[in-house]
């Protein structure tokens, strides 16, 4: 797993090599839970890890979609958006435990919706816009 505990970042670049760097340590079965408000930096931040991952697929939000899937790299990402879901049963119909049992990584942004139906395992991230325009990303 990566190093860092928080890191600041000053761009979409920055952002996303954080994320690459990140993916270094990543494992079969591995879900990161990814928090924070609009704007913060998820969706760059899971473009570093699918990078990392050796993916060439093109990153983009599954805010509409709800799910992508991203399979060219050396493991398969499964990247989530929860914001637009509405109750936990919403996000099992789209094949979440089916999705859990993939042996990939799954990216679950607004993830702190449904934490309860997260494992424990789950690597938590919290991404934040700071006042001067920066980004930090801290592993909790």
């Amino acid at each position: 797993m990566s190093s860092f505990s928080s890191i600041t970042t000053n761009n979409d670049a920055e952002m996303i090599a954080a994320g690459v760097e990140f993916a270094s340590g990543l494992r079969a079965g591995d879900v990161v839970a990814l928090t924070g408000g609009l704007g913060a930096g998820k969706t760059h931040f899971s473009k570093g890890i699918v990078a990392g991952l050796e993916a060439e697929d093109e990153v983009t939000s599954p805010t509409f979609s709800l799910v992508q899937e991203y399979v060219s790299g050396r493991l398969p990402v499964y990247h989530f958006d929860f914001y637009r879901l509405d109750s936990g049963a919403e996000l099992i119909s789209l094949g979440w435990d089916d999705y859990l049992d993939e042996g990939g990584v799954i990216i679950a942004e607004w993830a702190d919706k449904f934490s309860a139906l997260l494992p424990q395992t789950a690597i938590w991230i919290e991404l934040t816009i700071n006042n001067d325009g920066s980004h930090t990303v801290t592993r909790k």
